[in-house]
């Protein structure tokens, strides 16, 4: 079982191949380390807050800037959120209203194949933000991490998130961002996937905090194409992204 490192723009990264239980610092010019968490920094453990009721979306508000769409069809049922494109072609970001800098983030997600979306992390409104990827029901993209809008010097990347991901179920995921200049860490289903580490505050206007957001992601077809794939082609005709059980704890030093 393979990582990949990245370092740069998405389609112009460079890989180098670790063990998969390996952990993974990540930059032009940071080394790979598999001994250190960065779980283990001096952080203040205090406890999760729940930022979804599990009954509507109220502390979540829909981005009228992005360039996803803006129509949405998000509605929470049987205790999720549910993110469906609509018009067909048009997906979406749901931002929490509110921001944060330094935090860990659980979430259950569900996805249909053929289907791509993610979670942004000190997203702007627009959706300029770190992006940890969901791709339909553990396709080939989850759990990478790159930038929204954003060139980035922090990225990561899972060849065989299949190994940890169980189909047509809910998996549980764990990230942790700390840092002005950001360290992040990914559990899916409690296994301990990367560590990464960035080589500068790669936000616009060096900001230190932004919003959590859920996306969808737009496909190229405003009509369905048989047996269509997100996002070079369509999205499935209904597919839908599902989160639930979304908690948060902020993270203070302990000084």
């Amino acid at each position: 079982m393979q990582k990949a490192v990245r370092s740069g723009r998405r389609k112009d990264n460079f890989f180098f191949y670790f063990g998969f239980f390996g952990r993974i610092s990540v930059g032009a010019f940071f080394i790979f380390n598999s001994h250190i968490s960065f779980a283990q920094d001096n952080y203040a453990q205090n406890e999760y807050d729940t930022i979804f009721n599990g009954k509507d979306l109220k502390g979540w508000h829909i981005s009228k800037t992005n360039h996803h769409g803006t129509m949405e069809n998000f509605y929470v049922e049987d205790g999720a959120i549910v993110m469906k494109q609509y018009p067909y072609g048009q997906g979406g970001i749901l931002l929490k209203d509110k921001k944060y800098q330094d935090f860990e983030l659980q979430f259950e997600f569900k996805g249909h194949p053929g289907t791509n979306g993610g979670i942004f992390l000190r997203s702007s409104e627009s959706g300029s933000a770190y992006q940890l990827e969901l791709s339909g029901d553990g396709e080939e993209g989850t759990g990478n991490f790159f930038g929204e809008m954003l060139r980035t010097s922090i990225n990561a990347k899972i060849d065989n998130v299949e190994e940890v991901w169980k189909k047509g179920d809910w998996n549980s995921f764990r990230i942790r961002i700390t840092g002005e200049i950001p360290k992040v860490s990914l559990w899916i289903n409690g296994i301990h996937m990367w560590d990464a580490e960035g080589q500068r505050n790669d936000l616009i206007g060096d900001v230190k905090e932004g919003m959590i957001a859920l996306q969808l992601h737009w496909s190229a077809t405003l009509q369905p194409v048989p047996g269509g794939r997100c996002c070079d082609f369509s999205w499935r005709p209904d597919a839908a992204h599902s989160f639930r059980n979304i908690v948060i704890r902020e993270l203070k030093p302990a000084f």
